[in-house]
C-alpha cells in the first residue's frame, strides 16, 4: 500500500512539472513578442550606450517577475530532481498492479483485485493475469466472465493447468459439464498426479453421469406410459369384462350350493327341485370354469401384445435416436474449423470418436506443417497412434498428404521421447497400421523409400 501512495505521489509531481513546462512554452511566446516589439523601438531609438530599449524592457521583465524567471532558469535541475522520485518501481506497470491484485484478492476484497488485474492486462496482457482475474470471477460468481478469461489465458499459453483447471470450474456452475470435464481431463494429461485436479475430474464426471441418468431415465418412463396406455385400451378391447361376469356367475353358483347344503336331503327316488337346482348350478359351475379359462388365455394374450409393442416401440425409438446421431455428425462436419492449441484439436477429435471420416476431415483442414506448433509439448501417445491410424484411413487416395502428416509429426517437440516411452501395446498397433498399409506393395517407390526411413524413426522395426 505505501509503494501506492509514493507512485500516487509521484505522479502528482509529475503532473505539476509538465503544468510548468506548458507555463514556460508560454512565457518564451511572450518573450519573443517582447523581443520582436523592442527591435522595432530600436530603430526609431537607442540609447546613448547604445543599448536597445527593448533589452532593457526584457531586463524590467525580469525584474518584476524574477522569482518565475529564476525558477524557469533551474527547471532543467528541478527536472532531474524529479527523475529521483519518478522511478520504474513506482510508476504503474502490468507487474506491480498484478502484484497488487493478488494483496486484494488475500483480503478477500475481489473487486478491487478484479480492477487491479484489469490494469495489468491493459498494460500488459499476460495468461497468468487474465488466469487471476478469472478466479476473481469465480469468486464473485461471474462465471461467464471467469470462462471468457481462461480462454483467453490458454490463447496466450496453452498448457497453464490453472486455466484449465479453473475454466472447468466455471463451466461446471455454466452446467457444460461436458466442456467441464474435457478441461479437467486435458489438464490431467498435463499433470496426472495433481490430485486437486483428480479430485475435480470426479466431481464434474460424477454430476455429468448423474444428468445422462436422469435424461435416461426421463425417456424410459415416457416410453414406459406409452406403452401402458396401449396395453389398457388394448385389454378392454379383448374381453375383460368377460372376465368380471365369470366371477359373478360364479360367486351366484357358491351361493346357491350353500344354500342346498343347508337343507335336509330328500329321500331316495325322489327327485325335488333343489337336486335340478344344484345340478344346474353345477352345469353353471363348469360353464362359469370354461369362461374363466378363456378370460385368463386372453390376459395372457394381451401381455404378449403389449411385449412386443413395447419392444417394437424400443426399436423405432433407437431407430430414430440413430437417425438423429447422423444428422448431428453431417451438421458437424461443416462446422469443424482448422484448430490453433492442442486443446482444440483434441476436443474436436474426441468428439467426432467413432468416425473417422470425419476425423480425416479434420485432419485434412489442418496443415500437416501447423502440426508442430498446434501441439507444441502436448502430444500425447494416445493421440499421436489415433493420429497415425487415421492418416492409414486416406493413404491409398492421397499418399503425399498422408507422408506429410507423418512427417510433420515427428517434428512435434519431444517426439523422440514419447516413441521412446510408448506401451507395448501403442507399439503394437503402429507396427500393425505400418505393416498392413504403409508399407504396401503397391506403393510407389519414391514413396516406399521415405516410408522406410519414417519407420525407423517411429521406433519400428522390421
Amino acid at each position: 500500500m505505501a509503494s501506492k501512495h509514493n507512485r500516487d505521489e509521484a505522479l502528482d509531481f509529475q503532473g505539476f512539472l509538465n503544468d510548468l513546462q506548458d507555463w514556460e512554452f508560454s512565457l518564451k511566446d511572450k518573450d519573443k513578442k517582447m523581443k520582436s516589439q523592442a527591435s522595432d523601438k530600436e530603430q526609431l531609438k537607442t540609447s546613448e550606450k547604445g543599448r536597445p530599449s527593448g533589452k532593457r524592457s526584457l531586463n524590467n521583465t525580469a525584474t518584476t517577475s524574477s522569482g518565475k524567471y529564476d525558477y524557469l532558469q533551474n527547471y532543467d535541475k528541478l527536472r532531474s530532481l524529479s527523475t529521483s522520485f519518478v522511478t520504474e518501481e513506482n510508476m504503474p506497470d502490468a507487474a506491480s498492479e498484478k502484484e497488487l491484485g493478488n494483496e486484494y484478492f488475500k483480503q478477500k476484497k475481489f473487486k478491487e483485485a478484479i480492477d487491479c488485474y484489469s490494469r495489468s492486462i491493459a498494460l500488459s496482457p499476460t495468461a497468468v493475469a487474465h488466469a487471476n482475474r478469472a478466479m476473481a470471477y469465480l469468486k464473485v460468481k461471474k462465471f461467464q466472465e471467469a470462462e471468457d478469461d481462461c480462454t483467453e489465458a490458454l490463447n496466450l499459453d496453452d498448457r497453464y493447468i490453472k486455466a484449465y483447471s479453473r475454466r472447468a470450474t466455471a463451466r461446471k456452475e455454466l452446467g457444460k459439464l461436458k466442456e467441464s470435464i474435457e478441461d479437467a481431463e486435458f489438464a490431467l494429461r498435463l499433470e496426472p498426479n495433481n490430485q486437486e485436479i483428480k479430485k475435480q475430474h470426479a466431481e464434474v464426471k460424477s454430476l455429468y453421469e448423474k444428468e445422462i441418468l436422469q435424461k435416461a431415465s426421463g425417456v424410459l418412463r415416457r416410453t414406459m406410459q406409452g406403452a401402458q396406455e396401449v396395453g389398457k385400451s388394448g385389454t378392454k378391447e379383448n374381453g375383460l369384462g368377460m372376465h368380471s361376469v365369470s366371477d359373478s356367475t360364479q360367486r351366484t353358483g357358491v351361493t346357491a350350493v350353500q344354500e342346498y347344503q343347508t337343507k335336509k336331503k330328500p329321500e331316495k327316488g325322489s327327485v325335488t327341485l333343489e337336486e335340478i337346482g344344484e345340478r344346474d348350478i353345477r352345469a353353471g359351475s363348469r360353464t362359469d370354469g370354461t369362461q374363466l379359462d378363456a378370460g385368463i388365455v386372453s390376459s395372457e394374450s394381451v401381455k404378449r401384445n403389449n411385449r412386443a409393442r413395447k419392444q417394437e416401440l424400443k426399436n423405432s425409438v433407437q431407430e430414430l435416436a440413430a437417425r438423429a446421431a447422423n444428422r448431428a455428425m453431417a451438421e458437424a462436419a461443416k462446422n469443424i474449423n482448422p484448430p490453433n492449441t492442442a486443446y482444440q484439436f483434441e476436443v474436436s477429435w474426441r468428439a467426432l470418436s467413432g468416425d473417422r471420416a470425419l476425423q480425416a476431415h479434420l485432419l485434412k483442414i489442418t496443415s500437416p506443417s501447423a502440426l508442430p506448433q498446434i501441439f507444441k509439448n502436448a502430444l500425447s501417445a494416445y493421440m499421436l497412434v489415433d493420429i497415425v491410424k487415421c492418416v492409414a484411413t486416406f493413404f491409398r487416395e492421397d499418399m503425399d498428404l498422408a507422408i506429410k502428416y507423418l512427417e510433420n509429426l515427428t517434428k512435434v517437440p519431444r517426439f523422440d521421447i514419447l516413441i521412446m516411452f510408448l506401451s507395448p501395446t501403442d507399439k503394437a498397433d503402429l507396427l500393425q497400421v505400418w505393416d498392413e498399409v504403409f508399407s504396401n506393395e503397391a506403393s510407389p517407390i519414391e514413396c516406399a523409400e521415405i516410408l522406410d526411413n519414417l519407420r525407423s524413426v517411429y521406433g519400428l522395426k522390421k
